[in-house]
């Protein structure tokens, strides 16, 4: 299968910044295909409500929201294949993209691939995402207003996101598995100032209870091994993220947690192909952040495809 034809733009990656990026593309009159393995939306298609992208004031569930997105790009033009990229040839000319449906071809190419959770492994872990487990407070704090959540990990982003719940919760434990953080420096005295966040080291999470939701953690002390319950209505897994980017190791240049090293511009080292989204190293990683990754990406590789002649 797949298809002879060379796209001006193909987009790796169907989340927001992928169909964001394919919109902005074929209203610009590129011809653009969508290469995403799962369902229109990504990995955001997973979360059951999301109450921070603006326009939905009651909110609006990231299936629904991804799917919006999709036929939005659809409605211009945009094509989209949903299949598994097993390879991609960034060097070439064109730029090929593998799958088990064919291979596919374009000028430039936009990465949006994103990137996954790390998750503590727990039993129960998976079924309980979106009933007490979340992986991102900003993203779900607010439905724990006014109640007692615990946060898992010992990192910069776990500190930020103890500092950010204990503002809207009535208490926050932070539960690292070391003897001491590994934030920087700058996090530790405002997180000493909250009053109702309790630092809970050396220690780790070992059991998630509760069975239609979360109702506590089983917590375990390293050095004695004593273990207790601790009452919670939610957890928050922050131990980190692995971004999606095995398919272009050795093409692009990846920073040390393995991000597309890629700035505002999206522009990556190969002429024609640019990061989109949570895939590239940036500050914040959040759907908002991604649309605007993608509007980002579409315009400069028109500028790229005015500039070699191409559009």
């Amino acid at each position: 299968m797949g298809d002879t034809t060379v796209f001006d733009v193909l987009v790796i990656g169907g989340g927001p910044a992928g169909y964001t990026a394919a919109l902005y593309a074929v209203r610009a009159g590129l011809s653009c295909l969508v290469i995403e393995k799962m369902a229109a939306g990504g990995q955001m298609c997973e979360t059951a409500m999301i109450d921070n992208y603006p326009g939905f004031p009651e909110g609006v569930d990231g299936f629904t929201l991804g799917d919006a997105m999709g036929k939005g790009a659809a409605r211009f033009g945009a094509k989209t294949v949903f299949a598994e990229v097993t390879a991609l040839r960034l060097t070439e000319s064109p730029k090929v993209a593998v799958t088990a449906e064919g291979s596919f071809f374009a000028r430039t190419v936009i990465v949006a691939t994103g990137a996954t959770h790390r998750h503590l492994g727990l039993d129960g872990e998976q079924a309980m995402i979106g009933r007490g487990v979340g992986y991102c407070a900003t993203c779900d704090g607010m439905f724990y207003r006014g109640k007692r959540v615990a946060v898992v990990g010992g990192g910069n982003s776990a500190v930020a996101d103890a500092l950010y719940l204990s503002g809207i919760c009535q208490h926050v434990t932070l539960i690292h598995r070391r003897h001491e953080l590994r934030a920087s420096p700058i996090y530790l005295a405002p997180l000493k100032a909250k009053e109702n966040l309790t630092l809970t080291l050396n220690s780790r999470a070992v059991a998630l209870l509760g069975d239609t939701r979360i109702t506590g953690v089983t917590v375990e002390e390293n050095e004695s091994g004593t273990r207790y319950d601790l009452p919670v209505d939610g957890v928050f897994i922050s131990i980190g993220r692995d971004p999606i980017t095995a398919l272009v190791k050795g093409q692009l240049t990846l920073d040390d947690s393995g991000y597309i090293v890629a700035d505002e511009t999206t522009k990556t080292n190969l002429a024609g192909v640019f990061a989109a989204g949570d895939v590239r190293t940036k500050p914040l990683r959040q759907i908002v952040t991604a649309t605007a990754d993608g509007a980002t990406a579409a315009y400069f590789a028109e500028e790229y495809l005015r500039q070699n002649n191409n559009a």
